[in-house]
C-alpha cells in the first residue's frame, strides 16, 4: 500500500538529512505505528507522504504508483483536530466531499449523516465543534478523515492532547473502527503501549537522521481487548521497546 523507495530530504534551515536514504513498506490492510523520540522526523515522514513536503530524492508510491501521478490517495489527520470553528460539526464533514466535488448536496448529506453514525455523533450534526468534548471532536475529525475515502490513513498522533481515560477510550473506538474497516493506517505515536495495543507492527526510529526503520511484530492476534497487555510476551515487547527509546535519547 505505501513504499518508500530511498527517499532523502532536507529541511532548509539544516545542514544535515533528517531523512536519509530511507526504504520501508506498509502491506495493505495492516496498522503500523512509528514510535521515536520528540523530533526524530517521525512526522517529516507523514509530510512527505502526503506532498506537503517534496522529497530530496527517492521515490514514494501508493498501491504500486508514484504519489506524484495521483490524488486522494491518503486520509491526514494531525495531532490536533483542526474542525473549522465556523461551521457546524455537519459542514467540516461535509469539506472533503465538497472539494473532491460530483456529489449533489442531497448525497453529501446522505454521507455526512453516516459517518456521524458510524463514530456515535449522529446528534452532533448541527452543533459547533466548540459544543463537543475532546474525544467527540477526534471522533468528528476522524470522521472527516474516513470520508477523504482514501485507502491509507494517516493518523499523527491524534490522542495524545486527551486525558488518559479518554485517550483508553478513543484507542478501544479506533480498533474497533480499524477491524470493521480494515482501511490501510500508519500512526504516530509517543505512548509504547498505545502502540502495542493498535498495531500489527512497530517501526521504531533508533537515529537521527532516519535511514531505517526497525520493525518488530506485535505478538497479539485481533481482535484484541486490554487484557492482551499482561501477557507476558506484550509485557517483554513494552519493555523492549521503551529500552530502545532510551538508548536513542541517551544518544
Amino acid at each position: 500500500m505505501l513504499e518508500f523507495h530511498h527517499v532523502t530530504f532536507q529541511y532548509e534551515v539544516e545542514d544535515f538529512n533528517i531523512i536519509d536514504d530511507l526504504s520501508f513498506h506498509i502491506a495493505p490492510g495492516e496498522f503500523v505505528s512509528i514510535i521515536g523520540a520528540s523530533g526524530c522526523g517521525k512526522s517529516t515522514i507523514f509530510r512527505l507522504t502526503n506532498q506537503l513536503l517534496p522529497v530530496k530524492s527517492g521515490e514514494i508510491y501508493v498501491n504500486g504508483r508514484d504519489i506524484h501521478s495521483q490524488s486522494r490517495y491518503c486520509g491526514y489527520m494531525p495531532q490536533k483536530d483542526l474542525l473549522f470553528p465556523w461551521r457546524t460539526v455537519g459542514e467540516n464533514l461535509r469539506l472533503p466531499l465538497e472539494i473532491r466535488g460530483g456529489l449533489s448536496k442531497v448525497q453529501m448529506d446522505e454521507r455526512v449523516h453516516a459517518a456521524l453514525e458510524q463514530v456515535g455523533l449522529a446528534d452532533a450534526k448541527d452543533k459547533s465543534p466548540a459544543e463537543l468534548s475532546g474525544g467527540m471532536r477526534q471522533r468528528a475529525a476522524f470522521a472527516r478523515t474516513i470520508l477523504t475515502d482514501s485507502p491509507l490513513l494517516l493518523l499523527d498522533e491524534p490522542f495524545s492532547a486527551l486525558d488518559f481515560l479518554t485517550r483508553i477510550s478513543m484507542q478501544e473506538w479506533l480498533l474497533g473502527q480499524w477491524e470493521r474497516d480494515r482501511k490501510t493506517v500508519l500512526f504516530i505515536t509517543h505512548d509504547v503501549e498505545e502502540a502495542i495495543f493498535l498495531s500489527s507492527r512497530v517501526l521504531v526510529v533508533e537515529q537521527t537522521p532516519i535511514r531505517r526503520l526497525t520493525s518488530i511484530d506485535v505478538p497479539a492476534a485481533y481482535p484484541r481487548t486490554r487484557a492482551c497487555l499482561g501477557d507476558p510476551r506484550m509485557i517483554a515487547l513494552r519493555e523492549r521497546l521503551i529500552d530502545m527509546l532510551r538508548k536513542q535519547g541517551d544518544e
